[in-house]
């Protein structure tokens, strides 16, 4: 499941955090996309990739680079594909969000909340301690909550 932190200094030392995830997914990524990514391109930008580094717009059928994916849907794939760094939340909106917490792994860290209404549960780090939390209000007190 997804591992959520809010403070920098509770993300382990061993765990490269990534605050920029376009540059990082124009750098790094986008080399390593697959067949994972189309179904992901499509629910959060609704573009259809149509080769490793091309996707048909959505809203006027042009051809573009893979760099013009949205920044939530290249954090979405930083996570993906890259699940032992941490990424910065603060770009995904919330069609972005509703894919990303259904993840089965990776990490990403925002000082404040930034929650989908839906999503079954997520591992949040604090203070040294893990814990599994599934509620909407319950993450959000977690998160609200100044340590």
């Amino acid at each position: 499941m997804l591992t959520i932190y809010k403070n920098k200094k509770d993300i382990p030392s061993d765990k490269e955090y990534v605050e920029l995830n376009d540059l990082y997914f124009n750098m790094n990524t986008s080399s390593l996309l697959d067949e994972r990514a189309k179904s992901i391109i499509e629910a959060i930008d609704s573009s259809e990739q149509i080769s490793k580094y091309k996707i048909r717009s959505r809203f006027n059928g042009d051809v573009l680079n893979i760099d013009k994916l949205s920044s939530g849907c290249k954090t979405v794939l930083n996570v993906l594909y890259n699940p032992e760094k941490v990424f910065c939340l603060k770009e995904c909106g919330e069609n972005a969000l509703d894919v990303l917490f259904g993840f089965e792994k990776g990490a990403v860290y925002s000082d404040y909340p930034i929650i989908p209404f839906d999503f079954e549960k997520v591992a949040v780090f604090s203070d040294g301690e893990i814990k599994v939390i599934d509620d909407y209000e319950e993450l959000k007190e977690w998160w609200s909550n100044a340590d």
